[in-house]
């Protein structure tokens, strides 16, 4: 098929090129990056009809997002990646309906749920309403742009919509380059175990999840795409720090992340995805059962030949 990738230099994006040249379909890449064969930016609407003007694509996905160099820390870290869901999406559905793209492909995430304990509950698809209205101000821009993205991607006429709602991104392009580095500067703290547990998903497993959605999406569905066991992100980041002989991180009480309220409100949630759709209805299966299993793995392979056989 022909398919039109916005955001496909991104780190998910790389993947999903790849899987997508692989499985022989034929991808243009959309976006402002130099490897993006059509350059417009999202939010510019004529920019990204120009660029799309006289093609035509069977699928469009939308995985375009502005966390590259972003600490997640603070709310403001947020508010690129907002207007490509708030702004953004409306263009690429124009351009959609311009090239007469019958599918359209949203990279969407957990935290539509909503922010906050969601007091243990395996959350699917159907038990829990997507998009509720954030508890404050910063909260609703976040929960506001991701319900704002699935609404046009399921409420547009002649368009097939399908969202993948992913778990925290783990893996190569993210423990490695993000994780690690700040555990080796001790700039990544963890807090007191206090029974919050987040669903994650592998870069690599997160890119499969986009081409089975090509294949097998249907239509109106939204798909949970998490590791099948939920982890905290202390365990998360104490077995990164483990696997690759990184200093352990520093524990620290809760409160003392006030300071970084975006990293204090997801530390303050629980939120545990069910993968059964996705399994049934994708045939989708993660690589591994957990995160804690796919760091070790990562750090196994990367570790010299040599150092492996010893």
């Amino acid at each position: 098929m022909r398919i039109l990738l916005a955001g496909g230099s991104g780190t998910l994006g790389q993947r999903v090129r790849e899987l997508l040249t692989a499985e022989g379909h034929q991808v243009s890449g959309l976006g402002r990056g130099a490897a993006n064969e059509l350059r417009a930016d999202l939010l510019d609407r004529d920019a990204v009809l120009r660029a799309v003007d006289g093609l035509r694509f069977d699928v469009v996905v939308h995985a375009a997002t502005a966390l590259a160099g972003q600490s997640l820390a603070r709310h403001q870290s947020m508010a690129g990646t907002n207007a490509l869901r708030l702004e953004g999406t409306p263009h690429l559905i124009e351009a959609a309906r311009a090239t007469d793209a019958r599918r359209f492909i949203s990279e969407s995430m957990m935290f539509g749920y909503g922010y906050g304990d969601h007091h243990g509950a395996l959350v699917t698809e159907d038990s829990t309403p997507f998009g509720p209205r954030g508890s404050n101000a910063w909260l609703e821009r976040h929960v506001g742009a991701m319900r704002a993205k699935e609404e046009l991607t399921f409420g547009t006429d002649g368009i097939e919509g399908v969202a993948l709602r992913f778990g925290l991104f783990h893996g190569a392009g993210v423990t490695d380059t993000t994780v690690l580095p700040m555990l080796r500067k001790r700039s990544l703290p963890v807090v007191a175990e206090h029974g919050m547990l987040l669903s994650w998903v592998s870069v690599a497993d997160a890119a499969a999840a986009v081409t089975a959605a090509v294949r097998n999406g249907r239509a109106g569905r939204a798909y949970n795409i998490a590791d099948d066991t939920p982890v905290s992100f202390g365990a998360h980041v104490r077995a990164v720090a483990e696997a690759f002989g990184a200093p352990r991180p520093m524990t620290v009480p809760l409160w003392m992340l006030r300071a970084t309220p975006l990293a204090h409100t997801v530390l303050s949630t629980d939120l545990r995805l069910s993968n059964a759709r996705a399994r049934a209805e994708l045939g989708w299966v993660p690589t591994h059962a957990s995160s804690l299993d796919a760091v070790r793995a990562l750090a196994a392979a990367r570790r010299p030949a040599a150092v492996r056989a010893a």
